[in-house]
């Protein structure tokens, strides 16, 4: 007999709830569901044109840089302007800087705790997972909290301060770092840099990311006991001990937006959009939000960004599930975050790993714990090419009327900010976050969102404490702060079972 278990998922940022049904200890049918209505778009209709920048960064306090920068870009986009190459590089930093934090602490204060739970007790690896993962305790969690709460800092010396910044504007930045601030940046980064070698990898960084393949990953694990007891080491072998290799493989459908940040491959940092193995260059044009299923008007919900408008259903039919849109591009669900920008970016190891294993919450874990390797050796780069006797900012005057658009990577994803401005004042203003792709419902061809998507199939053991469909949805890292803000539920329950600590 099938079973419908609903449930509120703590240790995501914001709040979310996920129902799925589950026949014969497989889900069958999942819903995915932003619990509360996210005004901001709403907010901003009738401000003036710069206050965007202000506004839009408290949409979350964990990725306010690129909200901030989303929201520049799209001004800039409208002006017509373009920066400097000091901005440039200070912008990506600060960006980076943002996504570091972000990965590491979301896989050890979020994710892995799951690890640690009783289910596994019979594991032989769980002693030593739940001594590294257990919530607040932890060896990998209390190192993480220590090496991460330094990186802020980095933003604060270049901007002023983090979260909520304000020194990204259109035209460049307004700070003017000193060769002394870019010493003590480089200081912070290489204190950084020698934690995430020595105990993340137990390698250096260059080691790990000559690794191309499966079978050379496998033989890097095995070659010293450094790599074999880092946390990279001892999650590849956790993970898979514990099968999360095969949960979550998601829709087969990767997006990535435009990048300032170019790791691997030039050509491809333009974003991309990759399904069933065919990559294709980005098109905003080819985004459409669609509302079937989301609590909003049809009529005047549905359509391209720059169209589609913000307004809620107050008495929503049952069909309508929850208060994330659901955006498609060229009519497919698509799943965007750091697997999807190794991906479409050419790694060749995370290609290898999916081509031969699948997508799973492990590729989609392993993905993000690696994407710092790359990320650390560009801003390194980036720091040394700042010439602090060539300007940060060129003057950008902004049309009273026009339309633009800012895309950017953000660390979980895509993120875009599309607005529209009338006699100098914003008359429609539209945010699609990374969390509103992969935690979207169903569509107007009742398709499911990518955690829908992934989470079919997945096997449940415990239905009074489903472990699994934790994992598939956390791999996915949402942060739901981003894709709704604060209504009530009117009196309805969130559910009846939490799951994890």
């Amino acid at each position: 007999m099938a079973q419908t278990i609903s449930m509120p998922l703590n240790r995501v940022e914001g709040d979310l709830e996920v129902k799925v049904t589950v026949h014969k200890g497989i889900v069958t049918e999942a819903q995915v569901i932003g619990t509360m209505f996210r005004g901001v778009e709403t907010m901003l209709t009738g401000r003036g044109a710069l206050d965007g920048l202000v506004i839009t960064p408290r949409v979350c306090g964990i990725c306010s840089i690129s909200h901030l920068l989303a929201a520049a870009m799209a001004l800039e986009n409208m002006a017509g302007s373009s920066v400097s190459v000091n901005s440039r590089l200070v912008r990506n930093l600060a960006l980076s800087t943002e996504k570091l934090q972000s990965d590491l602490r979301h896989l050890f204060l979020m994710f892995t705790a799951d690890l640690a739970k009783k289910k596994y007790q019979d594991q032989a690896l769980y002693p030593e997972a739940a001594q590294r993962y257990q919530p607040y305790r932890g060896s990998a969690v209390v190192a993480t909290i220590l090496a991460t709460r330094k990186l802020p800092q980095i933003i604060a010396i270049l901007g002023g301060q983090w979260p909520h910044s304000a020194f990204i504007v259109p035209g460049g930045v307004t700070s003017r770092p000193t060769q002394a601030d870019l010493r003590q940046c480089g200081m912070l980064l290489g204190e950084f840099r020698r934690w995430y070698e020595q105990s993340i990898l137990g390698c250096s960084i260059e080691e790990v990311m000559a690794i191309g393949t499966c079978d050379q990953f496998n033989d890097w694990l095995e070659k010293k006991e450094a790599h074999y007891n880092s946390e990279l080491g001892f999650f590849l072998r956790c993970g898979r001990a514990f099968g999360l290799d095969s949960l979550g493989a998601g829709p087969d459908a990767y997006l990535t937006a435009p990048d300032r940040i170019r790791y691997q491959k030039p050509e491809t940092a333009g974003g991309g959009f990759l399904q069933d193995g065919v990559l294709t260059p980005f098109d905003q044009q080819a985004i459409i939000e669609q509302v079937k299923h989301a609590r909003y008007h049809e009529r005047i919900c549905t359509g391209h960004p720059l169209v589609a408008e913000t307004h809620p259903v107050e008495q929503p039919a049952d069909s309508k599930y929850s208060w994330c849109k659901a955006p498609r591009y060229a009519g497919s669900p698509a799943e965007t975050g750091p697997l999807a920008e190794a991906l479409i970016e050419g790694d060749s190891l995370c290609t290898d790993l999916v081509a031969s294993q699948g997508a799973s919450a492990l590729t989609r874990e392993l993905a993000r714990l690696l994407r710092p390797a790359r990320i650390l050796l560009n801003m390194e780069k980036w720091l040394e090419r700042i010439d602090t006797s060539k300007t940060f900012y060129r003057p950008t005057a902004l049309p009273d009327d026009g339309t633009g658009v800012g895309l950017i990577q953000a660390p979980r994803g895509m993120l875009g900010h599309w607005v529209q401005l009338s006699g100098g004042y914003i008359d429609h203003y539209q945010i699609i976050t990374p969390t509103t792709w992969n935690a979207s419902p169903r569509d107007d061809r009742d398709v499911p969102g990518p955690i829908e998507q992934a989470l079919l199939g997945t096997p449940v053991e415990n239905p009074e404490d489903p472990v699994e469909v934790g994992h598939v949805v956390r791999s996915f890292d949402p942060c739901m702060v981003c894709s709704v803000h604060a209504v009530s539920k009117n009196g309805l329950s969130l559910g009846r079972l939490r799951i994890g600590t």
